[in-house]
């Protein structure tokens, strides 16, 4: 009997699960009731992110803080690049980078920060500023020096976009729970990378290493990437949050930094010059940790 309550409670929550994929995309009479939920649904709509447990200072045994880079080249982060074209895509489709961007630009976002310690704040103003590139092309200049004006036609402007972006710094924490006895992960801040905006298009591999562009508080956040599906390959019906994506750990990053007695210095300031050792000692501290959970249970 309980087997039967367990298939029909886990059929219950796929179907709810599956009713706001696409919403009323079955039922609509015109296109733009696609997207549009029945008022059943939104009497059903009371979906929030899962909440973080309270963790007492005192419970957390063992903890590091670390700064990890998803490189977006790899296959298994696509989800949270793609699509970076959003003009032949609905709208319920966007990659992570435009979900930011847009909560950042309508307010959604109140804060955004510099550096991944919170410790200076960026107003919009400043933040514009290193999302766009105004230039004027060299017929402008000839145009200026000669009648003192220059035609909007010989200004180009560029905007850093989705495709643009490289990479995703994300800081945590990972600390060993002494009340649930194993190693847990928490989420601090993540920050969209791209190459500086005034190097962008250039093809000097040195000054095209991607910068992060503003860090946001990750449990700020929470609730916008909740909201915002990314696209699961396996089953259209059931898409993933971007929230759900990233607390899961559903992605692959190395660890370029750890907290430590030098500043939290990164790997690439004491493993010089060799990518090789570097990605083995981004292994090496992943170990470290791993090892810590392995040996409590070791007599």
């Amino acid at each position: 009997m309980k087997i039967k309550q367990l298939i029909l409670t886990t059929l219950g929550i796929f179907t709810i699960s599956g009713m706001f994929a696409q919403a009323n995309i079955l039922n609509a009479k015109i296109p733009e009731e696609i997207g549009v939920k029945t008022e059943e649904q939104l009497l059903l709509d009371n979906d929030e992110p899962l909440e973080y447990g309270y963790v007492d200072d005192r419970d957390r045994l063992y903890s590091k803080m670390t700064w990890e880079k998803v490189v977006l080249d790899e296959r298994v982060n696509f989800p949270l690049y793609y699509p970076v074209d959003t003009n032949n895509i609905g709208p319920d489709r966007r990659s992570l980078f435009h979900v930011l961007w847009k909560a950042v630009k309508s307010g959604d976002i109140p804060k955004v920060y510099s550096d991944s310690y919170f410790s200076q704040e960026r107003t919009f103003e400043e933040l514009s500023s290193s999302m766009q590139k105004i230039d004027t092309l060299d017929i402008g200049y000839d145009q200026f020096n000669a009648d003192g004006y220059v035609d909007p036609e010989y200004i180009t402007k560029r905007d850093i976009e989705a495709y643009d972006i490289k990479a995703y710094l994300i800081k945590g924490l990972w600390y060993f729970d002494k009340r649930q006895g194993e190693m847990k992960y928490r989420l601090i801040g993540i920050g969209p990378a791209a190459p500086d905006i005034n190097f962008i298009d250039s093809d000097d591999e040195t000054n095209n290493e991607p910068v992060p562009l503003f860090w946001v508080f990750y449990p700020e956040v929470r609730g916008i990437l909740h909201e915002a599906k990314a696209f699961n390959d396996k089953n259209s019906a059931m898409p993933i949050s971007f929230d759900h994506i990233l607390n899961s750990r559903r992605f692959n990053g190395y660890m370029y930094k750890e907290e430590n007695v030098y500043g939290d210095r990164e790997v690439k300031d004491y493993v010089k010059q060799n990518a090789l050792m570097q990605l083995i000692e981004s292994d090496r501290i992943k170990e470290k940790i791993r090892n810590f959970e392995q040996d409590m249970w070791n007599y």
